[in-house]
């Protein structure tokens, strides 16, 4: 196991793992992970309300000379900037020919469709009408209404995260075989981590879980359920650094909406830290199978003096968080595509 957190912030986060225990003899996880309990977590976060916005990639993907392209429930959507720098999202088709925007020029803000010319600033014209957008300075997102169904908000529920200008952060992007929710439950999983990410995670021991029955009953607890904080989870666990070098941490996992799943470091280094993730429907492959992006932030940051410094190499560590996330992505996309797999077959245990 590992040594105690350190009291002090000053003092090295790395810890040396005395009696390490290997992988097939940890504790097994398995009583502790009940379905029951999954599965109501699973459901009080899909009652959430989400404002119809959905999360289609991050901001630094935006270049001001061409704009992005992506797909939502086999909607294509296109965005841009205007010539006043507002994001602008909307159909990705063209309403004359149905030419595709995504490969259309942006010239001093205007999107111009490069079959025959026609011209969007941003506005309706000629049978093409924007949707609402936001950039939250490191996600992009767009509402589509008629694909959500909700009643519809202003703006996204962005969570709270440490502001960008004192934060180290990365965005990675990945597709699976599988709906929004097989993501969310490998997210509320937590008791995987240490069996099938051993290379990232040791010593993992889920601190408090809700009940399967949790509802929450004082206003209170009423208020924190509608923010996804009345059932979180609080796990501690060490991420690995190599060999028996680990930094142990503790992090609550919370599920604000139907799509999103925050896991926030609440003790340890990195305090404050925020790992989100987003679930987004691409819609169906040429096979009938339903295909999801997963839109993960990194937001890390630190009290340490030195923090200010390793946040201006960013450009050099975005890529390697990014690396790091696309490696525990790779098994748990595999979790969430079997989770679907065994679901459509009417095979699933849980």
């Amino acid at each position: 196991m590992t040594r105690p957190l350190p009291p002090r912030r000053e003092r090295l986060p790395v810890r040396l793992r005395r009696a390490p225990v290997s992988w097939e003899r940890q504790r097994p996880a398995w009583r502790d992970a009940r379905p029951a309990l999954i599965a109501a977590a699973l459901a009080r976060a899909e009652a959430r309300a989400s404002g119809n916005w959905y999360v289609v990639g991050a901001t630094r993907e935006l270049r001001p000379d061409r704009p992005l392209g992506r797909v939502v429930a086999d909607r294509e959507v296109v965005l841009w900037r205007d010539a006043r720098g507002r994001l602008v999202a909307g159909p990705g088709v063209c309403p004359h020919l149905g030419a595709p925007l995504r490969d259309s020029p942006v010239c001093r803000g205007t999107l111009v469709c490069h079959w025959h010319g026609l011209a969007l600033e941003g506005g309706p014209f000629a049978g093409w009408t924007p949707w609402p957008a936001h950039d939250d300075g490191v996600l992009l997102w767009v509402r589509l209404d008629e694909v959500g169904g909700e009643e519809a908000t202003d703006a996204p529920r962005v969570p709270d995260r440490p502001a960008t200008g004192r934060a180290l952060t990365a965005v990675y992007t990945g597709t699976g075989r599988c709906e929004p929710q097989d993501v969310v439950a490998n997210r509320l999983d937590p008791w995987h981590g240490a069996w099938f990410h051993p290379y990232s995670f040791a010593d993992l021991t889920v601190v408090s879980a809700p009940g399967p029955d949790e509802d929450g009953d004082s206003a209170e607890a009423g208020a924190a359920e509608a923010a996804g904080h009345a059932d979180a989870f609080v796990v501690d666990v060490s991420f690995r650094l190599g060999g028996r070098l680990v930094v142990p941490v503790r992090a609550e996992f919370t599920a604000p909406g139907p799509r999103t799943v925050v896991m926030r470091i609440v003790e340890g280094e990195g305090e404050g830290s925020v790992v989100e993730t987003h679930a987004t429907p691409l819609g169906t492959d040429a096979l009938g199978r339903p295909r999801t992006a997963v839109v993960e932030a990194v937001l890390a940051t630190s009290g340490r003096r030195g923090f200010p410094v390793v946040r201006r190499a960013e450009p050099l560590l975005a890529p390697l968080l990014r690396a790091t996330a696309g490696r525990l992505w790779r098994d748990d996309l595999a979790y969430a595509e079997r989770r679907w797999s065994l679901r459509s077959t009417g095979r699933f245990p849980g």
